[in-house]
């Protein structure tokens, strides 16, 4: 099979999207995996999870990849007493017109932040859940559609953390994929401590335009997928519905998102297809926060450090069993 000519399809060259990981890595120090995978993440039209402790650079990664496309960001700080109208917006009336108009709210934005989403209520979660899946919402009785691209990166703590309401499943699952940041290496942090004049993505250059992203997203839904991958992916989420370590597995949606998340890691290794290694780098990653652990206690099972990481190893000894098409 030939590769893709990216640089002819699309109008960006591959040194191009190397350009764009090392824009972002500027701001997020010894990350360069994490910010291959939040790359991934938006080529292939996805949302990101990112669930760590506070201060790792969540806030920094998110600032960073909408400036490095020139995107317009909006940040919402979640918190307890929020309500959906803080997020969809407001209709208002307006004395000098004499008429009812509609403020619209945060999510009508490129990249929207949502930091800490897990600190407010289920309710206003909820108001998430159209845009995420559909690039719309709707107020009262009004559908209005995002802007494209519209990619939502939010936050979270660990669920034994004060404060935090679990993310349902329904929501979860429209997540792309979740990643963890981790804590800095010594010599990253070193580079970090001597950067206490710099603001969250504040070093990230623009590398692309709103035109050169649209056109490499609908370029990865043309990479080819060999139906033995197809198949090789399918036998991974039949297993996770059938494996007695878990009391959830993965949904048609995350069938889907594996499928677009491979094409996308193609297209950022330079390839016009899909090889076994795209599915094996990105199945833990993709499928892991679709899926519920069994545990001894129900709460840990479903949102705790323990379900986390147990869904993860789970993930890694399905791939383990599933053979590897040739």
């Amino acid at each position: 099979m030939s590769t893709l000519p990216v640089e002819t399809a699309t109008g960006v060259s591959p040194a191009t999207l190397r350009q764009l990981e090392a824009a972002i890595e500027v701001s997020l120090r010894g990350k360069a995996e994490v910010v291959r995978m939040a790359v991934v993440c938006l080529l292939a039209r996805g949302h990101l999870l990112i669930e760590d402790v506070p201060g790792v650079g969540k806030t920094t990664l998110a600032q960073s990849l909408a400036k490095a496309v020139d995107g317009s960001f909006h940040r919402i700080q979640f918190t307890s007493d929020m309500l959906p109208s803080d997020v969809l917006g407001v209709t208002v009336w307006n004395a000098r017109t004499e008429e009812f108009e509609f403020k619209p709210g945060p999510v009508f934005t490129n990249f929207l932040l949502a930091d800490e989403i897990n600190r407010t209520t289920p309710k206003t979660q909820s108001a998430l859940l159209e845009a995420m899946n559909e690039q719309q919402v709707t107020v009262e009785g009004r559908t209005l559609t995002l802007p494209e691209p519209f990619m939502v990166i939010a936050t979270q703590n660990p669920a034994e953390h004060h404060g935090a309401y679990p993310l349902p499943e329904s929501q979860l699952d429209r997540f792309l994929m979740r990643l963890r940041i981790g804590y800095p290496d010594t010599e990253s942090a070193r580079e970090i401590i001597a950067q206490t004049d710099s603001h969250h993505g504040e070093a990230t250059q623009c590398v692309l335009n709103g035109g050169d992203l649209a056109e490499l997203q609908e370029a990865v839904t043309r990479v080819k997928v060999d139906p033995a991958i197809v198949d090789y992916m399918l036998a991974i989420v039949e297993l996770t519905r059938n494996h007695d370590s878990l009391l959830l597995g993965v949904s048609p949606r995350g069938s889907q998102a594996l499928y677009r998340a491979t094409q996308a890691n193609a297209i950022l290794c330079g390839r016009g297809y899909a090889l076994p290694d795209d599915v094996k780098t990105l199945a833990p990653k993709v499928l892991a926060h679709r899926v519920v652990a069994v545990s001894r206690s129900p709460i840990a099972a479903r949102r705790g450090a323990f379900g986390a990481v147990a869904s993860e190893r789970i993930i890694e000894e399905i791939l383990s069993q599933v053979d590897v098409p040739l």
